[in-house]
């Protein structure tokens, strides 16, 4: 059952989600939902109390409502109870909130996007290039993101036939590859560039990116023709492709003398200086 993490916002709001290929349902953060329509300050206790009383009136929706990990504050994955969306609509009707309306409004039209992605996939590459264009990067930068989805995307398909376990082994390769083309490793980077749990590749000058791609793209090829069998040697070749584009990098700042991996991120440039991160 694969399933796909992600985050949606209803009025500045974080809402977790996750994506169920086999059922082609969304289940929600009950949690985050409940924090949304309430305001409460604790959204925990508010919720405990309600299940209570929706398990003593026999309310079937709480029965069927189940646990799965989702990434706390913390930064840890925690289980987490969930609903679908029918049983978010069944549970709105119990919490008095004059948001309810709107919320059930955007439950809808979340659950339609996806149907609508799986039908046609460019829809989904169109929103993803809009949510980038409204949070003002440039048109030139976004497209050069897209592609790096895409580099990271057949990268993470051939560890998946090497048998690379999701989550840790992951993050050790994509680190190692990062060490070998940057020079400093995926926690140094975010820290350089003054981020805690954001995307990396949303803070990556035009350059960044087109390194950080060339790295993953030849660690790609490599491995299809080496065709790894056990973790150490997909780290080797990991390594490998990273050093491939950090020889790169390093004649690129000797031809112009300035350096490539740097602390600017988007966060620091105002929307007219988006011309920076092209």
């Amino acid at each position: 059952m694969e399933k796909q993490n992600a985050i949606k916002v209803f009025n500045s709001k974080k809402i977790r989600t996750i994506w169920n290929e086999d059922k082609e349902k969304w289940y929600f953060s009950i949690i985050d939902v409940i924090a949304v329509l309430t305001e409460s300050v604790d959204a925990n206790a508010y919720w405990r109390k309600l299940k209570q009383r929706l398990k003593e009136e026999g309310n079937e929706t709480v029965t069927n409502c189940h646990g799965l990990k989702m990434i706390a504050p913390d930064g840890k994955m925690r289980l987490t109870d969930v609903a679908d969306t029918e049983q978010l609509f069944r549970l709105i009707q119990s919490v008095p909130s004059p948001k309810a309306e709107p919320f059930k409004m955007w439950l809808a039209k979340v659950g339609r996007e996806r149907i609508d992605e799986i039908e046609d996939p460019e829809i989904g590459i169109d929103r993803i290039m809009d949510t980038y264009l409204r949070k003002g990067y440039s048109k030139e930068w976004v497209n050069q993101r897209l592609k790096s989805i895409e580099v990271r995307k057949d990268l993470t398909d051939e560890w998946d036939k090497c048998r690379v376990k999701k989550g840790q082994e992951y993050a050790i390769l994509t680190d190692e590859i990062t060490k070998a083309w940057a020079g400093v490793t995926t926690k140094q980077y975010k820290k350089l560039k003054d981020l805690k749990k954001e995307n990396l590749r949303d803070h990556m000058t035009n350059l960044e990116l087109v390194l950080n791609m060339l790295a993953e793209a030849t660690t790609t090829e490599i491995s299809k023709k080496k065709e790894p069998k056990t973790f150490e040697e997909n780290k080797a070749i990991a390594k490998q492709g990273g050093t491939i584009a950090g020889n790169t990098r390093k004649e690129i700042e000797a031809k112009t003398g300035e350096k490539i991996v740097t602390g600017k991120n988007a966060k620091r440039l105002k929307n007219n200086e988006n011309k920076e991160l092209k």
